[in-house]
């Protein structure tokens, strides 16, 4: 029994070298530079140019774009791009993508924010957009590129790959920053596109692209643009199912927008909290991703997505516990350590999820509409209301609260389960073609 269960780990941990996955991992690495850019590294840049924090926040444009990227992914399902589009369309549209960010990224470099603050704010958006559909792409080849079993770990070697890509790019502007300047540093992080670009060229079109029908007129043109939305719309609860995508993320959002201001209201000094949450919270996430991809081998689509819900809604009480304790350093890392475990796993299962919802012809369509959809409710929340409840009702009851608001969402998953609408809504990508159209959501 003992040799049994060692085998169905391995299996779980296998997947992790295989090539798709492997691939996921530089597609992640282009993937999360742009956000950095325009993200903490821009708002050091600012700062030492002088500019005041009330300009900084109008950068947060940037960061909208990527909300709106379902207004424009239809195209890279359904637009053949000129001269390269013979090289495939995933791979016509990753090149591309990627020269669109280099190209924008090297625009941002060259601005100068103190003569010119506003060329300043259109050069981030416009990084803003070119990373918004650079992801759109990665999203889509990536998807395209796994096969069902693979989703898990490959939606933790795209989450390895995001973060170490935009550790390391914020890392290296600064270093080079210092000795050469940001118009250098800049330039040079803009080859972090090239690890995208260089898989697709390698590994070249995915084999389970669908491409949806020829267009060649207005109305094939208008049902391009519709029809992913339409045939979403068209399966058995994908209402409910776009309620959890919907809702899924509000307590956690929540709880991260006031974690900062809770750990400096305990009186952790600049050192712990680089220590803890950035130090301990950094490997206790990488650890999460791969507990998430050996979980969703091991146990399954939809048992693991509910344990990792499970997981994320409790996170937030430790928060709780710790607001209540004081400062702590042992509670803190903790805290920090079990949040980040379970962001990790619930980022490579529920990311897998959705990307089993997608319909292959519509890859770049679908997910980049679940992916915005996931994000935008909880943004708006905390936006609008952390900080308010958190003066209202201290951290120890803020906390509770932002516990319970995460448990509607488990509580939708498990009756979508009991309902069997977690597998009637799967898409043909969540479907094992060698197994007679058997669905991987078991």
């Amino acid at each position: 029994m003992a040799t049994a269960a060692g085998d169905d780990w391995l299996s779980g941990i296998r997947p992790y070298v295989e090539k798709a996955p492997l691939a996921a991992f530089f597609l992640g690495v282009s993937s999360g530079f742009p956000y950095t850019m325009i993200g903490a590294t821009l708002t050091s840049r600012l700062a030492q140019d002088g500019i005041d924090k009330k300009t900084i926040t109008a950068f947060t444009l940037g960061f909208l774009v990527y909300n709106l990227k379902p207004l424009w992914a239809w195209a890279v399902d359904g637009v053949r791009l000129p001269i390269i589009g013979g090289l495939g369309q995933r791979v016509s549209w990753l090149l591309f993508a990627g020269v669109l960010v280099m190209a924008a990224v090297a625009n941002l470099a060259l601005v100068n924010p103190s003569t010119d603050i506003g060329a300043t704010v259109v050069a981030a958006i416009l990084v803003g957009f070119a990373g918004a559909t650079f992801d759109i792409v990665i999203d889509a080849y990536r998807i395209e590129q796994l096969k069902p079993y693979q989703l898990g770990v490959g939606s933790g070697m795209t989450q390895y790959g995001w973060r170490i890509g935009s550790v390391a790019a914020g890392a290296l502007a600064l270093v080079l920053a210092a000795r050469i300047g940001w118009a250098g540093a800049y330039l040079a992080c803009a080859s972090f596109a090239l690890p995208a670009m260089i898989t697709g060229l390698v590994l070249g079109e995915p084999e389970r692209h669908r491409a949806p029908a020829e267009k060649r007129g207005m109305a094939e043109i208008v049902a391009s643009i519709v029809g992913p939305f339409s045939e979403f719309f068209q399966r058995n609860g994908a209402i409910i199912v776009l309620l959890f995508i919907l809702i899924h993320k509000i307590g956690d959002t929540l709880g991260q927008i006031a974690l900062r201001l809770l750990l400096n209201d305990l009186g952790f000094s600049n050192d712990e909290i680089a220590i803890y949450d950035v130090g301990v919270g950094f490997w206790a996430y990488l650890i999460g991703i791969f507990i998430g991809g050996a979980m969703y081998a091991r146990l399954g689509m939809k048992t693991s997505v509910l344990l990792s819900l499970i997981l994320m809604a409790i996170s937030n009480a430790s928060f709780a516990v710790l607001a209540g304790a004081g400062h702590t350093n042992w509670g803190l890392a903790g805290a920090i350590g079990f949040e980040n475990i379970a962001s990790g796993i619930g980022g490579v299962t529920v990311v897998a999820y959705f990307a089993a919802l997608c319909d292959l012809r519509y890859t770049a369509s679908q997910y980049a509409l679940i992916s915005a959809a996931s994000s935008v409710v909880g943004r708006l929340l905390t936006a609008t209301t952390a900080g308010g409840l958190v003066e209202q009702f201290g951290y120890v009851t803020f906390y509770w609260m932002t516990t319970i608001v995460a448990f509607p969402g488990v509580l939708l998953f498990w009756w979508m389960m009991r309902k069997g609408l977690v597998d009637q809504a799967i898409g043909d990508a969540g479907v094992d073609d060698t197994k007679d159209g058997e669905r991987l959501a078991s």
